[in-house]
């Protein structure tokens, strides 16, 4: 995710550098011919680096382009996405860090730090209150409870406490 002019200014060079990559191997009729699996696997993959920074500098300029007359809407695809939707939102207002922490009364630090972490550290009291000084709202909120996820994270929990059991049995 792009999150400054100086990030925008570095991905729109890498999709320079990455476009004349491509336009190089596509020249390259020897390479493809010696071994077209992997020149193919080769462009495949700058490619899919190509399609992503072009998705993620459209994203940018929409969100510092936008106008702030209207509401902007921000797709959450999973509740792991909600600290770029954050981010994004306070982009889209034009709201600096800065202002965001002194809107909510604290050290602009603590709101560089959660951005840097992606809100790990913050508590869900201050991300609801940092959503409620970026004015945001939930249009639909749909959540469907995956049993089988639930299943695997116990089995998968489950051989964690075992195997700490195991570690704290040797050191014994």
């Amino acid at each position: 995710m792009i999150k400054d002019e100086s990030q925008y200014e570095f991905s729109k060079e890498w999709v320079k550098k990455f476009t004349k990559t491509i336009a190089a191997m596509d020249r390259d009729e020897e390479a493809k011919r010696k071994d077209f699996l992997r020149w193919e696997s080769g462009r495949s993959v700058i490619q899919c680096h190509l399609d992503q920074l072009h998705q993620e500098i459209a994203e940018y300029e929409r969100l510092i382009n936008c106008d702030k007359s209207e509401p902007i809407e921000i797709v959450v695809e999973n509740f792991n996405k909600l600290p770029e939707a954050l981010i994004k939102a306070r982009m889209a207002a034009k709201m600096s860090e800065e202002e965001l922490a002194e809107i909510l009364d604290i050290d602009p630090e603590r709101i560089k730090e959660y951005e840097k972490k992606k809100y790990q550290n913050a508590s869900l009291t201050e991300i609801l209150d940092i959503s409620l000084a970026l004015g945001l709202e939930f249009k639909t909120a749909v959540m469907q409870v995956d049993f089988e996820e639930i299943e695997a994270v116990k089995k998968t929990a489950e051989r964690w406490r075992k195997r700490k059991m195991e570690k704290a049995s040797k050191t014994a």
